[in-house]
């Protein structure tokens, strides 16, 4: 980039300030760089900060939909619904414990599952589905309160992967929830990737409100080990002759994984979750700068719509794009912006149809998705961008369309 030129915006990028690599020192100076208090601190607030009872820190967003699984118990014979508009990471969790999965399209503007396309996905079923995992795409919220009233007619559990909307609250019967309280689901998943609204540089957290599932998530994210006395079955290793546990020792009644987070990680997750109202509040501001600027490019390119009753922090800011009547393709756009230090995304391939889930369950047809997916296009959000940031996105996009109006 020329000498002068504005930095290159990318799509998103973490915020760090001196407290949290002062946090991240104190850490690497404490006695604990691993499975140490800083873990349980964080863990706790995250769960008042989401309204759960428990929250489980693992060491990724994908290792927390794993843990999610095997918590389920959901195994071979299983199918996990899940919208096809997502990341891999949603549906390959459940082929890590065996499972299957059956594709549910999505609602074709906001890319969220919505009822019929999840009535839909468990008929196609026939009666093996064992839990859905609705997704709040960058950020609003799927209608919580139907997919709870799906889920307990047909016997289903839910996770809600909640990736995308930390920070981000939903209503109902007049009241706010906040997601990842679990008000209608049995768990909820979380990334704390740099890209996320805040981050622990790479984590994950699952939220619930079950004490027994607490502690299944627990053991799984640390090899399947438990110490608990209470759970030991070869007594006679286990126990002295007193009857007293012994001190070393520990079992493994089903094989886990390590997908524990750090004290490192979680210290500068600690520190960023001070910030969750900031950076919430900085993300919406940053949002309502770009309808303003934006609505004047209606019809041609408008952002996802709003969905009624959330009030997200958006994770992505996505505008749906008619590249026929602006007379440039997606590439070619995707091109342009670049030129002028403006990174964007496309967020998502509609996962049926990647090569794998093709092959497995062969052509699907899901148009709400492949209706998403071929207008779309993320545009920079992260909360050290400026007011001027978003105008000279919009400025970008303009010159790099044909608009035909």
């Amino acid at each position: 980039m020329n000498e002068g030129a504005s930095p290159f915006l990318p799509y998103g990028r973490q915020s760090i300030d001196d407290d949290d690599v002062a946090a991240v020192v104190r850490a690497l100076r404490s006695d604990w760089l691993t499975t140490g208090p800083t873990v349980e601190a964080f863990e706790q607030a995250f769960a008042e900060k989401t309204g759960a009872r428990y929250a489980i820190a693992c060491n990724s967003g994908t290792a927390g939909l794993h843990l999610a699984m095997m918590a389920l118990g959901l195994g071979e014979g299983d199918v996990l619904i899940v919208p096809t508009l997502t990341f891999l990471a949603t549906a390959n969790a459940a082929r890590y414990v065996g499972a299957e999965v059956e594709f549910a399209d999505v609602d074709a503007d906001t890319g969220l599952l919505n009822e019929a396309s999840l009535r839909a996905a468990i008929e196609r079923s026939q009666g093996r589905a064992r839990a859905v995992a609705p997704v709040h795409l960058n950020g609003p919220c799927v209608d919580m309160a139907m997919v709870a009233r799906q889920a307990q007619e047909h016997g289903l559990a839910v996770v809600e992967d909640a990736c995308h909307a930390l920070g981000g609250t939903y209503e109902s019967n007049g009241v706010d929830v906040p997601v990842g309280a679990c008000r209608h689901s049995d768990m909820a998943t979380f990334s704390l990737h740099p890209v996320k609204t805040i981050t622990m540089g790479e984590g994950g957290v699952v939220t619930t409100n079950d004490s027994a599932t607490c502690e299944k998530l627990k053991r799984f994210r640390s090899h399947g080990m438990t110490r608990n006395p209470e759970e030991f079955r070869n007594t006679a290793l286990a126990f002295d002759g007193a009857g007293a546990p012994n001190p070393w020792y520990y079992e493994m009644a089903q094989p886990g994984y390590n997908y524990r987070a750090s004290d490192i990680n979680c210290a500068l997750g600690l520190s960023q979750l001070a910030k969750l109202e900031t950076f919430a509040a900085r993300r919406r501001a940053l949002a309502a700068r770009y309808d303003a600027l934006l609505a004047p490019l209606a019809p041609s390119i408008r952002p996802v719509p709003r969905v009624p009753g959330c009030d997200p922090v958006l994770h992505l800011y996505v505008v749906l794009i008619d590249f026929k009547a602006v007379g440039a393709d997606r590439a070619t756009i995707m091109r342009r912006l670049k030129a002028r230090g403006i990174g964007t995304q496309v967020h998502y391939l509609p996962v049926h149809r990647q090569p794998y889930y093709q092959k497995r369950y062969g052509e699907l047809v899901h148009p709400g998705a492949d209706a998403y997916y071929e207008r779309c296009l993320s545009l920079p959000l992260f909360p050290d961008m400026g007011d001027e940031d978003v105008a000279r996105v919009v400025e970008g996009l303009k010159s790099s369309l044909d608009l035909k109006h």
